[in-house]
């Protein structure tokens, strides 16, 4: 790193040594601990009894730490999503269940937002389609910060949450859904695309108000005619708008890259959890019961408030995350015996 000169060179010099970092520590206390072993054996075979017993315990103290520090290495070994690392493109949108659903869509949203805060990330919106009754149609938000998509990757799915909505008069219990698409991140070196392949329209924004609002031609429509994908942003400037919408362009032709690798690997992809499909139900919402069900690891929690409130939302991810490291090391084990 110190040879480096140019910038983007240090950066990313910078990244891979944050990456191998932790791998070297763990190693080196590994065998640290492990060095430890023959000197202490030879101390409690010696003749004097006391240095023996207190070599025999240091040896169970030993003993004892040994698994732990090899799982961890382990796990620094196994293979990793070489995303695990990037900000993340986070699109919500509504489906089945109306205006409720709309009201749902906003309730993830804002239960996102509030876990961005909590682990330090920014949170920017770059396209919103707001719902009748509040919440969101649909709503597309650039998640920035360090290990962004190697958390929030879990949240790919459909969502459905069971409550009684606030537009029932007669106090029934509904059953809506929400589908969430959280997709890395990339940079622009990553995503080749050639400019006579899309199609730049501007339009005008609509929206509750604002000088600009239906008033200049803001709001930016990039389309992508090979694969037909269609972005839009309408939060910024025209010039502001175009960048991000490229940028959410570049995710999603990325992202399908990724789910095209994921096909090719079928094996191996039942036993990740973090690569499933976008079309599968991972978790239900139940507010009459207060409780929380990942279907993927058949996880039920009883703490919905404050999982939904975002303040919890890592007693579900966090075994996700563990779910998706034991499939990893069970991959490796089977590779190398």
């Amino acid at each position: 790193m110190g040879a480096a000169t140019d910038g983007q060179e240090i950066v990313r010099l910078s990244k891979e040594h944050a990456e191998l970092k932790p791998v070297a520590d763990a190693v080196m206390k590994l065998a640290r601990v492990r060095a430890e072993g023959p000197e202490l054996e030879e101390m409690a075979a010696s003749g004097d009894p006391e240095m023996a017993a207190m070599a025999r315990d240091e040896l169970q103290i030993l003993s004892d730490k040994l698994p732990a520090l090899e799982h961890e290495v382990a796990l620094l070994l196994a293979p990793k999503d070489k995303d695990e690392n990037a900000s993340a493109i986070l699109e919500v949108r509504a489906g089945t269940g109306g205006d409720e659903a709309a009201l749902f869509a906003g309730d993830l949203f804002r239960m996102y937002q509030r876990y961005a805060t909590l682990h330090g990330w920014r949170v920017e919106i770059d396209s919103v389609s707001e719902g009748e009754v509040g919440g969101y149609k649909e709503i597309i938000a650039s998640v920035t910060g360090d290990g962004v998509f190697g958390r929030m990757k879990f949240e790919s799915g459909v969502h459905r949450v069971q409550r009684v909505p606030d537009t029932e008069a007669g106090g029934r219990i509904h059953t809506s859904a929400a589908t969430v698409a959280v997709l890395p991140e990339v940079e622009d070196v990553e995503i080749d695309i050639n400019p006579s392949d899309l199609r730049i329209d501007t339009y005008r924004s609509s929206g509750a108000g604002g000088q600009h609002v239906n008033k200049t031609d803001s709001a930016v429509r990039i389309t992508h005619l090979p694969t037909g994908i269609v972005v839009t942003s309408s939060e910024k400037s025209q010039h502001q708008n175009r960048a991000r919408a490229m940028k959410v362009l570049q995710a999603r032709l990325y992202d399908q890259q990724r789910e095209a690798l994921d096909t090719a690997r079928a094996d191996a992809r039942k036993s990740q959890v973090g690569s499933g499909d976008r079309s599968e139900r991972i978790r239900t919402y139940n507010f009459p019961q207060g409780r929380v069900t990942d279907h993927r690891i058949n996880l039920t929690l009883y703490n919905l408030a404050r999982v939904i409130s975002g303040d919890e939302l890592d007693d579900v991810i966090n075994p996700l995350i563990a779910e998706d490291q034991a499939a990893r090391l069970s991959a490796l084990e089977d590779e190398f015996g």
